[in-house]
């Protein structure tokens, strides 16, 4: 029986779950996943209604698995647990959307990916996807030395922050899914470069606590381009999700 709609917003899975068995890499023969690249800031809107044709073309098997990469000029989404109260200056557009999780900025220097999977075709197992994320994004930040971590009292990828005092923590890059028979849309925030300030206009992901804050790579002291971080991020999702080729 296939998965309607869901969504990520809380931890779902053990993550002492061995990842070996959290690999959502297909079977042999299945065609590589399309590898999209687009290099100018797409409109949300437009970015939204391209997922949806191509997530129902998946599900009805005429059209290839896709990652796309891209960019958004500045706004603010608003996942299925948003509250009203974490929105506190809306400076920037503000879209709802049905992904997991709570208010999300977008904007330049942020690398987001939209990653539309047929978990059907692979491991039909939701938890194991968001880990498998969660390992891709873990893996990639550590292609520039970064250690990025889980935590099973809050969602995304983060990173120890000891020159900030005891106890701090910063989210490097963020996650929100949803799954529509069996096929995954929307995907994974990651921080390259963005404008940090912009983040305060929103409660991000609902975490307010004062020692945990967001942070990048360039706020972590490493001039990395988006072209770097595209490199290591296709080498990574092909070691857990399988080969690629060029959209």
């Amino acid at each position: 029986m296939g998965v309607r709609s869901t969504w990520y917003g809380e931890r779902v899975v053990n993550t002492r779950s061995s990842l070996s068995e959290l690999k959502l890499t297909p079977a042999e023969g299945h065609p590589p996943v399309q590898w999209r690249i687009s290099d100018a800031p797409v409109p949300y809107a437009t970015a939204l209604a391209a997922m949806d044709e191509r997530v129902a073309a998946i599900a009805a098997g005429t059209a290839p698995e896709q990652v796309w990469l891209l960019e958004h000029r500045p706004l603010y989404t608003a996942g299925t647990s948003a509250k009203p109260e974490e929105l506190i200056d809306a400076r920037f557009p503000v879209h709802q959307t049905g992904r997991g999780g709570q208010f999300t900025y977008h904007g330049p220097g942020q690398r987001v990916a939209y990653v539309m999977l047929d978990l059907s075709r692979r491991k039909p197992d939701v938890r194991a996807f968001v880990v498998t994320l969660e390992e891709w994004i873990i893996r990639t930040l550590g292609a520039f030395n970064v250690r990025g971590e889980r935590r099973d009292d809050r969602i995304g990828v983060w990173v120890h922050r000891p020159d900030k005092g005891d106890g701090y923590e910063d989210k490097i890059a963020a996650i929100g899914i949803r799954v529509r028979k069996w096929v995954t849309l929307h995907g994974i925030a990651l921080n390259v470069e963005p404008d940090l300030s912009h983040f305060s206009g929103i409660v991000p992901c609902g975490v307010s606590e004062q020692r945990y804050g967001v942070t990048s790579l360039a706020d972590l002291g490493l001039p990395v381009s988006v072209a770097e971080v595209d490199m290591a991020m296709r080498r990574e999702f092909e070691a857990l999700l399988g080969s690629t080729e060029t959209f």
